[in-house]
């Protein structure tokens, strides 16, 4: 069974070679869900999953420092917190079970200084369903307590009450203060494995209520009552001012009309010449890096690369799409997968990374605005003048012109959103649901157009082209955030189209609420009334 070497190196959890009483230990770590498995089994990804949640390590063929192997009746396993094995035992058993994510500490019972230099630490093994599995990795010996920072952890439970309640003590120790509220949750802390690191309780967040907004999607259809997690006095009672004039209206009209994710690796070579014959290659190459791509995970599609040539360097920008999961941990994965097939069969690369920038991950960009990443997203409606008039005191012509009026500041400070606040709905939202907020920053983008019809009723739409959302994984199944998501039938597989539908028919309410707001000069009087607290 084939593993690419870039992807065998994962196993080793890396600055893990520390100093002990006894000797040395370093970790191993079952990473090779992902793995790009040809050859040997003939079973689709999906299968190949299944049987890693019952690999089993078989036998330590041998384990070496700086090319010396380390003599076998000094190699234990540390396989949990209560059990610990010698490779003998080990070799003349039938195997130990080395599930999805399990670790295992290796003790080695040599005499090793801390030192700052590398080291070169090779380990082989066999292991099912892989078979042998050979790697080296470099790495410098620590001295013990280094790691961790102090903060009291435990390998092979860190989610247990025990360890918890060590860490709130170290944390109130180090402060001079008491927890009270964070450590106050209703959540499975073995649920969040994954998810935090250091657990020591959870922040609350208030979340209000608003609508229902009507909503005629190609997913979602109907009226929803959406969550908003906010501590802004003013920002529920908006959005939901603005979802009942858009009610009063007819709705509003979402469509998702692109979806990709993206890893950007460069590929550096002696000149430009080199850069621009390994895209050529790319291209010829592509069917071939797609399936190896593919075959990380059953959702991630890979459908185009994009390349972007400069100086020596190729930048590639591979685009996938990733089902219900935000998936920028998946496409990583698939990336990494696919870049390691590369590496094996294409001379001349003189370095690779596999970030380069150019995905802009967690940052606004231009090229996602015009590329799209995540889901590109419209929501738009025609508010009619005697609705405008009744429930905002403002006549369309003024917001159409406040609008135009507004483009020209927004040219001239170089902002990314025409419009007025879509990032607070999609805050606000996001912390409810559980979605990686840092995506509110590519998320905030935005492209707000309006018009007069000939009837003089105004016609609003608003464009996010970079909404990172998700459906399934990451947070959204945790506790409250996955209630809010059921709240709003959301939560689960084949639902993310539907949840950027309401997401995007959110913002158009906030915009325009707040663009009424200003435009009848009513913004001020509001905070007044309903965002101070004091």
């Amino acid at each position: 069974m084939f593993v690419p070497s870039i992807l065998l190196k994962q196993l080793y959890t890396r600055a893990s070679l520390t100093k002990t009483d006894k000797g040395l230990s370093f970790s191993l770590k079952n990473r090779l869900k992902d793995a790009t498995i040809k050859e040997t089994f003939n079973f689709e990804p999906s299968a190949f999953k299944n049987r890693l949640k019952d690999a089993t390590i078989k036998e330590v063929k041998w384990i070496s420092l700086d090319g010396e192997k380390i003599p076998e009746d000094k190699i234990s396993l540390q396989l949990t917190a209560d059990s610990c094995i010698s490779v003998k035992a080990l070799n003349q058993s039938d195997g130990e079970p080395f599930g999805l994510r399990q670790t295992i500490t290796v003790h080695l019972d040599i005499d090793e200084a801390p030192c700052p230099e590398k080291r070169k630490l090779g380990i082989c093994f066999s292991a099912s369903p892989f078979g042998k599995l050979k790697f080296e990795v470099e790495d410098n010996i620590t001295a013990p307590g280094q790691r961790s920072a102090f903060i009291p952890r435990d390998d092979m439970d860190d989610y247990g009450e025990s360890i918890i309640k060590t860490r709130q003590a170290y944390f109130e120790s180090a402060t001079g203060k008491k927890i009270d509220h964070v450590g106050q949750y209703s959540i499975d802390p073995k649920a969040l494995q994954g998810n935090i690191e250091h657990f020591i309780g959870v922040a609350q967040v208030p979340i209000g209520i608003a609508g229902p907004i009507k909503i005629n999607g190609e997913n979602a259809q109907g009226e929803f009552v959406v969550p908003l997690a906010t501590t802004e006095g003013t920002l529920v009672a908006s959005y939901n001012r603005g979802m009942k004039l858009l009610n009063m209206s007819g709705g509003v009209t979402a469509t998702v009309v692109d979806d990709a994710m993206q890893r950007a690796p460069v590929f550096i070579f002696e000149n430009a010449r080199g850069a621009r014959d390994f895209v050529k290659w790319i291209k010829e190459n592509f069917e071939k890096i797609k399936e190896e791509a593919e075959a990380t995970s059953s959702v991630a599609t890979l459908t185009y690369i994009d390349h972007f040539l400069s100086n020596k360097f190729a930048f590639l920008r591979f685009n996938f799409r990733t089902g219900d999961a935000a998936g920028q941990n998946m496409v990583g994965r698939a990336t990494f997968a696919a870049c390691g097939w590369i590496l094996d069969h294409y001379e001349g690369i003189e370095n690779f990374y596999l970030e380069s920038n150019f995905a802009t991950d967690k940052k606004a960009s231009q090229i996602n605005i015009m590329r799209t990443r995540g889901k590109r997203v419209t929501a738009e409606a025609t508010i009619k003048r005697e609705h405008l008039l009744e429930v905002m005191r403002v006549d369309p012509k003024q917001i159409d012109y406040h609008g135009r009026v507004a483009g020209v500041g927004s040219f001239l400070s170089g902002v990314n959103n025409t419009g007025l606040h879509s990032p607070n709905g999609i805050t606000a939202m996001f912390i409810a649901t559980g979605q990686d907020v840092a995506n509110v920053s590519e998320s905030s983008a935005a492209m707000m157009y309006s018009e007069l019809t000939d009837d003089g009723d105004l016609y609003v739409s608003i464009t996010i082209p970079s909404l990172i959302v998700a459906t399934y994984g990451g947070g959204t199944g945790i506790g409250t955030q996955r209630e809010c998501l059921e709240l709003l039938d959301c939560y689960g597989r084949d639902r993310v189209y539907k949840f950027a539908e309401i997401v995007a028919s959110v913002v158009l309410a906030g915009e325009i609420s707040l663009a009424s707001a200003i435009s009848s000069s009513d913004w001020v009087s509001s905070h007044e009334q309903y965002g101070r607290n004091r």
